[in-house]
């Protein structure tokens, strides 16, 4: 099994989320928790934290629990619904897999802040290359 070390220098390869802040924090069966400090080049016009960066960390989080333990899920489709503006520093979002198949799969990302709102909720669904 991959230690958390491991598994952050291969993902260090994903430059456009680890270059804005994107960091693995945990791993699981099938799921993981990433998060990123909220800053200036986060947040769009209005002050808010821009869709995007929502967007990026639950993809980033469903590339790495699709793929921590065996390389080969790519995005076949993703849904992200954005319910609330963040109010505290940091995003974490957690993906989880909700069903794993031959060859597609299925994951649920939650965003939240470091408050506890629930920011956005993303369904990905993966393709098993290969």
């Amino acid at each position: 099994m991959k230690s958390l070390e491991e598994v952050r220098k291969i993902f260090e390869g994903d430059r456009f989320a680890t270059e804005n802040g994107a960091v693995i924090e945990e791993i699981g069966n099938h799921s993981a928790t990433c998060s990123l400090v909220i800053t200036a080049s986060h947040r769009n016009a209005m002050g808010a934290v821009m869709g995007g960066t929502y967007f990026m960390l639950a993809d980033f989080a469903f590339a790495v629990a699709a793929n921590w333990e065996k390389m080969g899920c790519v995005s076949l489709h993703s849904d992200i619904s954005f319910l609330g503006s963040a109010k505290g520093k940091k995003l974490t979002a957690k993906a989880v897999c909700i069903k794993d198949g031959k060859s597609t799969s299925c994951y649920r990302v939650d965003v939240t802040d470091d408050l506890g709102n629930l920011t956005a909720t993303a369904t990905m669904t993966g393709y098993h290359v290969g």
